[in-house]
């Protein structure tokens, strides 16, 4: 039932897109300093990053189906404890366990979906499942301000946990543990898939591509702002950017991700994402910020399945659920990374952009001329 196992993706990330209108303002509501504002808001992705390991190991040991219906059923739990925050530091508490049990979700059903897809579609697969991290990144923060303004922030995480337990109760009755058990004690690679070319592009990608997005959620309201616009404004660049890589992703355009070698597919993403945030930097017209996150948009969406194929192509199904584990990881340190060194070393918008951009192009480069060289010594 990979359709449902996409719907448990969706609404995974879309648990995540919700909580980043509202956690601050909850925060400060009871009490919170800023650097425990600060602390409430990061802790989930550190906790998240512990929950994406754990599940990986557990994937591989017990399958992804029970580490999937724990991660969902534990989730909708923690997302209900909510309710019951009356002060900053059960918040912060919450808010640690929150991260940790949905982080066992991700790792879990990406490896459940590339252990049940064919090896020629792989990259298809992983430009759909794309799609629906992007419309939950469109779809979750409009939800999320929305309902909070007529309710309140508690309101919207309810509304997710009655979602999440009810996934769960459905992933019992849909999703087979068998079908993977199967897979599972498939031979394993000798040594560890660390060590693999293929999977440290893998991550690397997974965390620029993060780090991308953080850098993005830091400085492109501070530029809208500066350049005289609204909050809506930003809102809607970021939609622009998640809607054209929807587009790429469902579009007949997700056969290129089978056909074409995803080490150039990776090179080209990376490059185009880097490419637009230099020149996001420097322009100040709203026609051209609309059009480079239409770009950057495209980029994103060339990269997302690359680094997915790449990690499935080099990785034994029975090690799958581990990297998938870290891979996921990376995602969220990449997160923590991009808005905290751009705030660290107090770069403007233009020098945030521009940084970020050079990093990512340098990874283009280096992974061109890597498997350029690779070619050439065989």
């Amino acid at each position: 039932m990979r359709k449902f196992v996409y719907v448990i993706i969706f609404f995974s990330f879309f648990d995540l897109f919700t909580q980043l209108p509202i956690m601050s303002p909850f925060a400060e509501s009871l009490g919170a300093t800023p650097f425990l504002t600060g602390l409430i808001v990061g802790i989930y992705s550190f906790s998240n990053t512990i929950g994406n390991v754990l599940s990986g190991f557990l994937t591989d040991k017990n399958g992804p189906f029970y580490v999937l219906i724990t991660g969902l059923i534990s989730t909708g739990i923690a997302l209900f404890l909510y309710n019951i925050a009356d002060n900053a530091w059960l918040l912060l508490a919450i808010r640690f366990v929150h991260g940790l049990m949905a982080g066992f979700i991700t790792p879990a059903a990406f490896t459940y979906l590339a252990n049940a897809t064919a090896n020629e579609e792989k990259g298809k697969g992983a430009a759909i499942s794309g799609a629906f991290v992007g419309l939950a990144a469109i779809i979750g923060p409009a939800f999320s301000g929305i309902v909070a303004s007529r309710a309140s922030e508690t309101a919207v995480l309810t509304v997710t946990a009655v979602i999440m337990l009810l996934l769960g109760v459905l992933a019992i009755s849909f999703l087979r543990a068998d079908v993977q058990g199967k897979l599972l004690h498939q031979a394993k690679a000798d040594g560890t898939f660390l060590s693999h070319p293929d999977v440290l592009k893998a991550f690397t990608g997974a965390f620029l591509l993060m780090f991308s997005q953080g850098v993005l959620a830091y400085m492109l309201p501070l530029k809208v702002i500066h350049l005289g616009y609204d909050t809506k404004t930003s809102g809607l660049l970021l939609s622009t950017f998640g809607i054209v890589a929807i587009l790429v992703f469902l579009l007949p355009t997700n056969r290129l991700f089978d056909v074409l070698k995803p080490v150039y597919t990776f090179a080209f993403g990376v490059a185009l994402m880097g490419a637009s945030l230099i020149l996001l930097g420097q322009m100040e017209s709203t026609e051209s910020l609309y059009l480079l996150m239409g770009i950057y948009g495209v980029g994103f969406a060339f990269l997302f399945p690359s680094i997915n194929s790449l990690l499935v192509g080099a990785v034994e199904p029975g090690q799958r659920g581990k990297a998938y584990g870290y891979f996921y990881a990376f995602f969220s340190l990449g997160v923590v990374a991009g808005s905290g060194i751009t705030g660290l070393l107090a770069l403007s918008p233009s020098g945030g952009f521009l940084m970020t951009g050079l990093i990512l192009i340098s990874a283009a480069i280096f992974v061109t001329l890597h498997n350029l060289l690779k070619k050439n010594a065989v």
